[in-house]
């Protein structure tokens, strides 16, 4: 018996002990041979394909041997429109009201979007939501008829070595299913969006399987598929989904208030390290550490303390401090949750209702040399100036409007209380990281405190 055959029968016997859903054969009905192909038919046609076109505004820095033709206040960038076509994929959730599910790169900024489904029929489609900072967005396919809704699993359910299928557009050849395994869970730290958890996988996504779906062997949706890691766009085994229950709670407030509501519990830490473990003298490999808790936010007025172990929130296990983040960030302000920490040796676990996220504030109360900057979390990350008066200290300092502050001293920050964090870390003097454009700068604020 060759090494061969031996690795077939594993394989063969690996998808036969997996658990099917009583509705949905795994058997080919003439051989007994394993098949995917009934529970495909399932689920293929609630995942879509979806096209855009629209334009996007394009600047370029004007060179400064062309300036003076415009005299000594001419513009320093040139604006243009520019019309795009895309493609990408979709998931049907919800069959009555028409929701469909994609990644917010796949419609950004679409004045069409046309959705085709597996049978060839044509619909289009409207933005209900969207949320650039998870890469989420919610569409609705007009007037449709006879729709397939895919049923919702619970990724937390999840284990590496579990089987999935990718379905979606890769290349705009049509739906197209690959399969594989989860590779790992909570993913975070890629920098491929602001809010990250993925799932990974080594099913095959590529261009155009965004906002495709990831099911498990008895059709359930797990995943968004929305990214890839590969050196030139391909595939090489290393693909990113939105966990099915991260993207539940984003369209649950996409379709309750049009926009997503983030939650702040309001703590500071790092990852559990093995270190911090011994020096607590606890039993604990995951979880996230809390240094710091903001006086009067949501954790304090639950009771935790600097020092806790945070090991779960609503049950769910938190591996690093980023799981966290995501993780709380996407349940919603106003939301409560329980929140299982580790104390002095012991579980614990503890009610906190989130506070909302700061989204706009007088930016006096950060710094002195931010007096007269009004400052927004932008859509695309970071914090953006939305109105600065003319002849501050901000403005002396070259401060524009709609300037995006990407990171102070170096230090990365997503959102204002980032910012607030990060500033109250500098000192005096600030070295802003600043994305005008299509350009980058840095800008060295300095004020006496």
């Amino acid at each position: 018996m060759n090494a061969k055959f031996l690795a077939v029968c594993a394989l063969v016997g690996a998808f036969v002990m997996q658990p099917v859903s009583a509705n949905i054969p795994f058997f080919s009905s003439s051989d007994e041979t394993p098949t995917l192909a009934p529970m495909l038919e399932e689920v293929t046609p609630a995942v879509v394909n979806i096209s855009v076109k629209g334009s996007r505004e394009i600047r370029q820095r004007v060179p400064d041997m062309f300036r003076f033709f415009f005299g000594p206040n001419g513009p320093r960038e040139q604006v243009q429109e520019r019309p795009f076509e895309g493609l990408g994929s979709g998931v049907i959730i919800d069959a009555e009201k028409g929701y469909v599910v994609t990644n917010h790169h796949v419609i950004d900024d679409a004045t069409e979007i046309v959705v085709t489904l597996k049978d060839g029929r044509r619909f289009d489609a409207t933005v209900v939501g969207n949320d650039e900072r998870s890469d989420i967005a919610l569409i609705k396919i007009e007037n449709g008829e006879d729709l397939t809704a895919i049923e919702i699993g619970k990724s937390s359910d999840l284990r590496v070595g579990d089987f999935v299928v990718a379905i979606g557009n890769p290349f705009g050849l049509g739906q197209t299913v690959t399969s594989g395994i989860v590779s790992a869970l909570g993913r975070s730290g890629l920098g491929i969006e602001e809010v990250e958890n993925f799932i990974q996988t080594d099913a095959a996504i590529n261009s155009g399987n965004s906002g495709g779906a990831l099911v498990t062997l008895d059709g359930e949706l797990v995943g968004i598929n929305t990214a890839i890691l590969g050196p030139n766009g391909g595939n090489i085994g290393i693909g990113f989904a939105i966990p099915s229950d991260m993207m539940r709670d984003l369209v649950d407030q996409i379709i309750e208030f049009g926009e997503v509501r983030r939650g702040i519990l309001g703590v500071r830490g790092n990852d559990l390290t093995p270190e911090v473990a011994e020096a607590l003298g606890i039993d604990a490999n995951y979880g996230a550490f809390v240094s710091e808790v903001i006086e009067d936010g949501a954790a304090a007025r639950a009771g935790l303390e600097s020092g806790d172990v945070i090991i779960a929130v609503n049950g769910e296990k938190v591996r690093v401090f980023a799981d966290l983040f995501a993780k709380v960030a996407t349940i919603g302000a106003g939301r409560e949750v329980d929140i299982t920490v580790i104390r002095d040796g012991k579980t614990k676990t503890f009610t906190a209702t989130l506070a909302a996220e700061e989204t706009s504030v007088t930016a006096e109360s950060i710094h002195p040399a931010l007096e007269s900057v009004t400052l927004a979390v932008a859509e695309q990350g970071g914090v953006q100036i939305t109105e600065i008066e003319e002849g501050s200290i901000a403005a002396r300092y070259g401060l524009r409007q709609d300037d995006i502050i990407l990171a102070v001293n170096r230090v990365r920050v997503n959102n204002i209380s980032d910012l607030r964090a990060a500033v109250d870390n500098a000192g005096s003097v600030l070295a802003l990281n600043i994305r005008r454009g299509n350009s980058s700068l840095y800008l060295v604020l300095r004020s006496a405190r």
